[in-house]
């Protein structure tokens, strides 16, 4: 097993720059995801781990050993990828044995452990069948398999559950975490999939542009987003944001749509007036007095129904309302914001603002990364 330490790496390809300087710890048995939109930077990232492409600057350090200019054969990484990239003419045990044999291993040794990854992965019954023959669920088993068993310091993990529909992305999102918790791998893994990087990560990296808009533990960056691009992408439905300014001292937001919200954890710094967004996730919103919505569309979701609105008297202040049950008939329907839930960004910046006193970490994070 082993640490994993990114120190200022950045990479460009010709005049443009695809990361920006990026700096990170992982420790012994981690699994960190990587996660944004396409273009991000995300893969490339994870290119400069495995040694697929080398850094413009910075430093990638496993187990305390500089392996920057490292052949990837010389890294002890094995990678996971997102098309299976399995021999077609080889059985499941020569697809999972071919790396090892390669490496000059033993047949008691390669079949002692093609034997124990089989039986972890469900896959002894297999091992005689070509890939033609396998599910897609079982194709990415088997490739999984070939990581296990080369007995790597780290696992690094590109979009693996992309082709797979959404029944079995379910399914092999648990198989994945529960192995990586059984073997203690260190692990990356990347994915545009926020679910995925909800469920997967001990920590998430969150990418923008090639900058780190927040690292943290899943539930932080869902509780307190550093920004509103953070704010934006985690959470499904996407958060809702409303133009708003401070207003008494700082105490409250006055919306552009009319009502004044207290801020149920504190105050604010700045001076009245200062130009805010305020972000709710639709699941923190209630039927009750507070803003007019005139419903554009409702979306059944069984349990639940999701209605699709915007603030009467304007035409471009969206707002998404999840509602547990059914939805009540009309045009119109009263929307109550919880103060209790409210998320508070500079309009100008999208950092969040914290309430006086409070651990503004994530603030600070977003702010560093974006004054590269």
């Amino acid at each position: 097993m082993a640490t994993l330490a990114l120190q200022g790496l950045r990479k460009s390809f010709g005049d443009v720059e695809v990361l920006h300087g990026i700096d990170l710890e992982l420790a012994d048995g981690e699994m960190l995801v990587i996660v944004g939109a396409s273009g991000c930077g995300k893969s490339t990232l994870l290119r400069l781990v495995a040694g697929l492409e080398r850094p413009t600057a910075g430093r990638v350090i496993v187990g305390g050993r500089d392996v920057t200019t490292a052949d990837p054969s010389e890294r002890d990484m094995a990678m996971v990828f997102q098309n299976y990239a399995l021999y077609p003419h080889m059985s499941v045990f020569d697809n999972m044995a071919y790396g090892l044999r390669i490496r000059g291993l033993g047949r008691a040794d390669i079949r002692q452990r093609v034997d124990e990854a089989a039986g972890l992965l469900g896959l002894g019954a297999l091992l005689e069948r070509r890939p033609r023959q396998l599910s897609g669920g079982q194709r990415q088993r088997v490739a999984m398999g070939r990581a296990i068993v080369r007995h790597p310091k780290l696992f690094l993990f590109d979009e693996p559950l992309s082709n797979l529909d959404a029944k079995l992305r379910l399914s092999m999102r648990a198989e994945i975490r529960r192995l990586q918790r059984r073997l203690g791998v260190t692990s990356l893994y990347v994915t545009h999939d926020q679910v995925e990087a909800m469920t997967l990560g001990d920590r998430l990296l969150v990418l923008h542009q090639g900058r780190p808009a927040q690292l943290a533990t899943p539930m932080e960056v869902f509780a307190r987003p550093a920004d509103t691009y953070v704010a934006g992408f985690i959470g499904a439905p996407t958060m809702n944001f409303l133009p708003a300014v401070l207003a008494s001292g700082g105490t409250a937001a006055r919306l552009e749509a009319g009502p004044l919200l207290g801020f149920a954890d504190g105050r604010r710094a700045g001076a009245d007036g200062h130009p805010l967004t305020i972000g709710i996730r639709p699941e923190h919103l209630a039927l009750g007095p507070g803003l007019d919505l005139l419903v554009d569309l409702v979306e059944p979701l069984g349990s639940e129904t999701l209605v699709h609105g915007h603030l009467a008297g304007t035409e471009d202040q969206s707002l998404a309302v999840k509602l547990n049950g059914p939805a009540p008939g009309g045009e119109r329907l009263g929307v109550r914001l919880q103060p209790e839930h409210l998320h508070v960004f500079d309009r100008g910046s999208g950092h969040r603002i914290e309430p006086i006193g409070a651990d503004s970490a994530t603030s600070q994070l977003a702010a560093a990364s974006t004054a590269d």
